[in-house]
C-alpha cells in the first residue's frame, strides 16, 4: 500500500510556504502542486470540496495499485489553522507507516 498527500498550494501564499515548511520539519513527504501551474486539476479539487478554493488545501491518497481510498481536506471547511491541517497529515501518515 502506498500514500501520497498531494499539496494545492500558490507561490505567494505566506501559509503555504508555512505549511510546507512545518511539513518539511516534520519529515513527511508530499507533493507539491501549484494551482496557478495545475488550474484544471485544482479545478476538480475544488468541485469536491463543495466549492471551497482556499489553500493549502490538501488529499490523503492510499492506493495498493488497484484501489485508491482518497481523502479531501480544505481550510475553512475542515481546518482552519495552518498547525490543525499539518496536524491531520500528521496523524494520517503516522498511522500509515507504523
Amino acid at each position: 500500500m502506498q500514500q501520497l498527500i498531494i499539496l494545492y498550494t500558490m507561490e505567494n501564499c505566506s501559509f503555504c510556504h508555512m505549511m510546507k515548511e512545518q511539513l518539511k520539519s516534520e519529515k513527511i513527504p508530499f507533493i507539491d502542486r501549484d494551482i496557478v501551474k495545475e488550474e484544471e486539476e485544482y479545478d476538480l479539487f475544488v468541485k469536491a470540496v463543495d466549492g471551497n478554493e482556499f489553500v493549502p488545501a490538501f488529499m490523503i491518497v492510499e492506493t495498493d495499485g488497484k484501489t485508491h481510498n482518497t481523502r479531501f481536506f480544505a481550510p475553512d471547511r475542515d481546518y482552519e489553522e495552518i498547525n490543525e491541517g499539518v496536524k491531520i497529515i500528521k496523524e494520517n501518515y503516522e498511522k500509515f507507516n507504523l
